[in-house]
């Protein structure tokens, strides 16, 4: 079978209809290339006695984009083979396609991403299904690419410089209407039954088309780089880049820099121009971690790679929630959003109607952004049900406890509310720390509990820890995993331990900051080289976030119940210093105003003075080695991870990488945070946290999984 197949009908109109064998999407693999490029050449032979082409898929999407599996096997030293291919099996093919001489029409029946969608631009028209679940667009920079099929040539001299950079820099997927809108559509049609129709229609009516860019006296929209208006946007367009990728992405920088480049010139050299960036980017380390994790792991980890084999797939309607503080809000709304019953409780009725207001204003944003109607926005509302009587909670198929963090009063809410799960429910904690097998210990179904670690704002934060308890089912863990799909959550899978994967790895990265300031660095200097290392928030400010007292309480909490077991707690050199913040300067963190940074009513937060006078003051600024501070902080966070999979409490690298990036911010650049090491380089990364084990402590002592395997020469798979 061919990957297109080539039909003409009686109007000597052809369809190349794009249908890869053994695939459930379009991809534009080396067999595509292969039949792309011999269609094209049974056109140009057979043009005088053909009307105009249409490309439409038999696919349920119309094309997916390039083949990701090719583009991580691209090396440095094949990017001229690499470069040669673009231009002889793709660009050529479809410059081809648009100067032919007569029309050619893109049937769009469903999401033409990446190379689809630069196939489809490269088409004289558009006509698509109206659906506002189609999604259109070229997303190659969340992935660290740039459109390398004409994307980074076409769109601005269809939209003009200032309108193409956003979709481009930003990845920004559209819907059919939107698109039209924006002039990239020709034709919205009803049904993918219309769409042939449609498509010979606009043959008829336009029977010698050219692109905008091939005809004579053509000017892009909006002016070119060196128009006055352009070039003040382009003046500082490069520091605000900067500002957004803290150098980390070299993908917007080389699109920005394509696009300038390409807009200048004639469009055959462009596109040359955008081959040879596309080229580097491909070849480049940063765009193979990405690839390999938010793509690859990640759509291993959505299939269910590490979910329970052999239970059937399983649903709630009526879900739980004890505590209607923000985090129990937060998934209240979750559940909502996506068609579940809440009954959400708390100790006063007053207490879990505030937390349903949480919801309401959520929703009122999105209406007032006309994201839903108020209609929906009631309908989604009136399915949360704020209480202070147990009894509502009868017969929920789920419970998820997400009270304060003691290990009493979560032991008190468990036995007053699971007896009233339906016969087939379970329990859930939202503990971020306390091992779960301690907490099942006042389960009467310890078979049924497990734990749902989630992560504030729950409306933003893709990620849910579900943690297993040493009694924990496969039946239970395989519902709960349903129900974070359910709810569009990303779901990773641990076994027990205190702090589990995501809060222990947490807890090195704010630690470490601290342990830093202990050491006279400068705050600025700590939180600048996160940063810039990658990270989204610096370790002091995100201390301030979760609040210093909560930090203190739960290593109180971790220690009693450590020394309680007769283990010994070993003491952290940042301790030290967050009790004296608490304590001594009464400065808890954000929620009261002073912490780590001041946090004026007007104006913007600023790290406290008060910083230098008591930790600093004799800290040598200049003596300062960033590079080793942005180390230091990724580092810590990786070798904690590393001894989590050899402690068998991460069960997956991909639950690692992603659960790291999703759930703490990890460097998304890197790939997560065992990708960091395997693209360091495990050998020397062994070697750099060795050093770092003798300046700064055993912390850093490389665990004894990672130098197994650099002395074996293996990366974690």
């Amino acid at each position: 079978m061919t990957a297109i197949r080539f039909e003409k009908n009686s109007n000597n109109i052809v369809t190349l209809t794009m249908d890869m064998p053994g695939q459930s999407a379009n991809t534009m693999n080396a067999d595509f290339r292969s039949a792309f490029s011999a269609a094209i050449e049974r056109i140009v032979n057979e043009k005088d006695s053909i009307k105009g082409v249409i490309l439409s898929s038999a696919k349920k999407t119309f094309f997916a984009g390039g083949d990701l599996r090719e583009l991580v096997a691209v090396t440095p030293d094949r990017a001229e083979e690499f470069f040669t291919m673009l231009e002889t099996t793709i660009s050529n093919p479809m410059r081809t396609l648009e100067t032919l001489g007569i029309p050619v029409v893109a049937a769009i029946n469903g999401a033409a991403l990446g190379g689809g969608w630069e196939l489809a631009l490269c088409c004289h028209g558009r006509v698509a299904v109206n659906d506002d679940r189609i999604q259109l667009g070229l997303p190659e920079v969340t992935l660290g690419l740039l459109p390398g099929g004409g994307g980074t040539t076409r769109l601005p001299r269809y939209l003009g410089i200032e309108r193409a950079l956003p979709l481009l820099l930003e990845g920004k997927k559209v819907s059919p209407r939107k698109a039209q809108q924006l002039g990239l559509i020709h034709q919205l049609v009803a049904s993918q039954e219309d769409l042939q129709a449609a498509a010979e229609a606009w043959i008829t009516a336009n029977p010698m088309p050219k692109q905008p860019w091939d005809v004579k006296g053509y000017k892009i929209p909006g002016g070119s780089p060196s128009s006055p208006k352009v070039a003040q946007m382009l003046a500082i367009a490069p520091a605000m880049l900067k500002a957004k990728t803290k150098g980390c992405y070299p993908a917007p920088e080389a699109i920005l820099s394509a696009v300038v480049e390409g807009t200048q010139v004639d469009f055959d050299t462009a596109l040359r121009i955008e081959r040879r960036y596309f080229t580097e980017l491909a070849c480049g380390r940063v765009s193979k971690n990405m690839i390999g994790t938010f793509w690859f792991q990640l759509n291993d980890i959505k299939a269910g790679k590490s979910r329970p084999a052999d239970f059937p797939t399983n649903k709630v309607s009526k879900v739980g929630v004890l505590g209607a503080g923000m985090m129990g809000s937060g998934i209240a709304y979750a559940c909502a959003t996506r068609g579940i019953d809440v009954v959400l409780k708390d100790v006063s009725q007053e207490a879990a109607a505030k937390g349903k207001q949480y919801s309401e204003q959520l929703l009122g944003k999105k209406q007032s952004r006309g994201r839903i109607s108020a209609d929906e926005a009631k309908l989604t509302l009136d399915r949360i049900t704020p209480t202070f009587e147990q009894a509502a909670l009868q017969a929920c198929d789920l419970i998820i406890e997400a009270v304060f963090e003691d290990s009493r009063l979560k032991a008190k809410v468990t036995q007053e509310t699971e007896p009233l799960l339906c016969e087939q429910g379970y329990f859930a904690s939202n503990t971020s720390t306390i091992p779960i097998t301690q907490l099942a210990e006042a389960s009467a179904n310890a078979e049924k509990f497990v734990g749902l670690h989630f992560f504030s704002p729950v409306d933003k934060m893709p990620l849910v820890e579900i943690i297993r308890g040493r009694q924990t089912s496969d039946e239970t863990l395989a519902k709960a995993f349903d129900f974070v799909l359910q709810i569009n959550k990303t779901p990773i899978v641990v076994n027990d331990s205190r702090g589990f994967f995501t809060s222990r790895v947490f807890g090195t990265y704010v630690n470490e900051g601290i342990a830093m300031l202990a050491e006279g660095v400068p705050a600025a200097a700590i939180e600048n080289a996160a940063v810039l290392a990658g990270m989204p928030v610096g370790p002091l400010a995100v201390s301030d976030e979760v609040s210093l007292t909560l930090m203190q309480h739960i290593r109180n909490q971790s220690k009693k119940d450590v020394e309680s077991q007769g283990q010994t707690w070993q003491a952290h050199p940042a301790e030290a210093i967050i009790d004296r913040m608490v304590d001594e300067y009464a400065r808890p963190g954000k929620a009261k105003g002073a912490g780590f940074y001041d946090y004026p009513n007007k104006g913007r937060k600023h790290l406290w003075t008060g910083l230098t006078e008591h930790f600093t003051q004799s800290a040598k600024t200049e003596s300062v080695d960033l590079e080793e501070i942005k180390e230091r902080l990724l580092f810590i966070q990786t070798i904690e991870t590393i001894r989590c999979l050899e402690e068998d409490v991460l069960l997956s690298v991909r639950d690692a990488n992603i659960g790291s990036i999703f759930g703490l911010g990890f460097a998304p650049w890197s790939g997560g945070a065992v990708q960091y090491a395997n693209q360091y380089g495990l050998r020397q990364f062994t070697e750099r946290a060795q050093q770092l084990s003798e300046r700064h402590g055993k912390r850093f002592a490389p665990p004894s999984l990672l130098v197994e395997k650099a002395e074996q020469n293996e990366s974690f798979e």
